[in-house]
């Protein structure tokens, strides 16, 4: 789980003014004291899974891990479940709208706990459940680490204008891709690996307030929840912090979704008994 180590103080104005913007153009976030509270938890939950000096993968300690993984109900927050947006429109979305389980990772791409999920962890859930149409990913842009982190998400949310921001997100986050950098040049080289159609297009996009306006709008989300760190994720509004294991998502998903199937099941069948008990 990478966090940055200092605040920046060379943030591009652009990045600034976009922050100001979306603050500016929605009304704030409102959650309950209960609710941020517990969104806290991406900040504190498995620290010591994804600490610089562990290795990533060992199994998550944490108790709090634990038990989101066994019961269906621990830590789970409609208020922060309400946070999908399952937009069909969403060009930085992945799987069906009605999907029963939704994903949320805010991000940032010069993290390098986010990029060993995106390598690891990430293919096998979209192979196993986005495919059988279980789950949604959705990404929120979160950058952290300075103007390069503000500059790859723009350009991120630019290649997904071109619908390509699953490739650009692929190619950024390539084994030793951090260390190269996210200036101009090397953005446009992640742009044509990615097979992003118009680059000429693609520069306007990333260089456009609109990109910094998506940018700060999901900025604004992540730290209206307590997201101080990276990746962090909710799962049908509970909160996992770090780069856990396969196994981890993998329950956290299937509980998700047995609840969801539940619920629908519950309601499903209360229409019937109302029709049937109506008809006699």
């Amino acid at each position: 789980m990478s966090k940055p180590t200092s605040t920046p103080s060379s943030s591009s104005s652009r990045a600034t003014a976009s922050r100001t913007a979306a603050s500016s153009s929605r009304k704030p976030l409102i959650y309950g004291a209960g609710v941020v509270l517990a969104a806290s938890l991406l900040g504190l939950v498995s620290y010591w899974a994804t600490a610089p000096d562990h290795s990533g993968s060992s199994a998550p300690s944490s108790s709090s891990v634990a038990d989101a993984t066994t019961d269906p109900d621990a830590g789970v927050y409609p208020e922060l479940a309400g946070l999908a947006r399952r937009d069909a429109g969403d060009k930085l979305a992945q799987g069906r709208v009605d999907a029963p389980v939704v994903l949320i990772e805010y991000a940032d791409f010069k993290c390098g706990y986010c990029a060993k999920f995106a390598r690891d962890t990430e293919p096998a859930l979209v192979k196993k459940y986005v495919g059988d149409g279980t789950l949604r990913i959705e990404w929120r842009n979160f950058p952290i680490f300075g103007a390069e982190s503000e500059a790859a998400a723009r350009a991120a949310w630019a290649a997904g204008q071109q619908g390509r921001f699953w490739q650009f997100h692929r190619a950024a986050y390539a084994e030793g891709g951090k260390e190269k950098g996210f200036g101009k040049d090397r953005l446009k080289a992640l742009a044509q690996q990615a097979g992003v159609p118009d680059l000429d297009r693609f520069a306007r996009d990333a260089d456009s307030s609109a990109a910094s306006a998506a940018v700060g709008k999901d900025q604004e989300q992540g730290y209206g929840i307590g997201v101080t760190s990276t990746p962090s994720f909710l799962i049908n509004g509970r909160p996992i912090a770090g780069a856990q294991r396969t196994e981890t998502f993998a329950r956290v998903i299937e509980a998700a979704a047995e609840k969801a199937r539940g619920t629908a099941d519950a309601k499903t069948g209360g229409g019937t008994r109302g029709t049937e008990d109506g008809a006699e």
